[in-house]
């Protein structure tokens, strides 16, 4: 973890509701796909904790969904303000663990870190299979950018007004796969988990009070005790993960 200020250079409208930043700035604390920033907003108190979607050595790409006061307040932000940051948070997904044929899952805003995990195999020659779920057609994105890394690409809406009419979980069972690596919402990880045919990585969409792991307000129970999902996560492996009944 390192706090770095960021730069903007853009931020624009992407789906609805959802926003594209471009953040310009030390990206050293990134190592893996997965990890996230905890950006402090005006003056309010939570910072708000963003998944990275891509960075380079010049910086990087979060998109984020405008769901309360302080991403309203992000989402009006101008080329040229600048962030304070808690960059490279979390543990990030293990790609080593692949395979030959790795599916990503991507559901809403857990679609940004499957991009990144996307961009990082097909830089070491392995090819994924992409299932993206949305709401309605307003929400979708990124479909083309998946598809230009090589990767087929399924997109689900639950209304049918794009892609498949369904859930992620409709594509998912009819496919042949290696790994499985997913981020999205907790109802979308309790459909995968009855299906899902391999081991996998599960990267949670928790809210978080500090993002660093002082104030144990974001634990998830797993076989060895309960781990704090903005340290010891936010990515568990499946055989770990403790799903308790709701």
């Amino acid at each position: 973890m390192k706090q770095v200020f960021y730069r903007v250079a853009e931020n624009r409208p992407l789906a609805r509701d959802v926003y594209w930043m471009r953040l310009e700035g030390d990206t050293t604390p990134l190592t893996r796909p997965g990890q996230f920033i905890n950006i402090r907003v005006g003056t309010e108190y939570l910072r708000r904790p963003i998944s990275v979607c891509d960075w380079d050595d010049r910086g990087l790409v979060i998109i984020y969904k405008v769901v309360g006061k302080g991403t309203e307040l992000m989402s009006r932000m101008a080329a040229g303000e600048v962030l304070d940051t808690l960059s490279g948070l979390g543990n990030g997904f293990d790609i080593s663990k692949a395979g030959e044929k790795p599916l990503l899952i991507g559901g809403g805003v857990g679609v940004p870190p499957m991009y990144s995990v996307c961009k990082r195999l097909a830089e070491v020659g392995i090819t994924s299979t992409v299932v993206l779920g949305f709401n309605s057609a307003a929400d979708v994105f990124y479909r083309e950018e998946f598809e230009v890394l090589g990767a087929k690409v399924y997109v689900t809406t639950a209304d049918g007004t794009y892609g498949e009419k369904g859930f992620v979980t409709d594509v998912m069972k009819d496919l042949d796969y290696s790994y499985f690596f997913t981020c999205g919402p907790e109802p979308m990880f309790r459909a995968v988990e009855k299906i899902a045919k391999t081991s996998g990585q599960y990267s949670f969409e928790e809210r978080m009070g500090c993002g660093f792991g002082a104030c144990m307000g974001c634990s998830c129970k797993t076989l060895y005790g309960n781990k704090r999902i903005c340290v010891d996560g936010p990515v568990l492996e499946r055989e770990e993960i403790i799903w308790e009944q709701k």
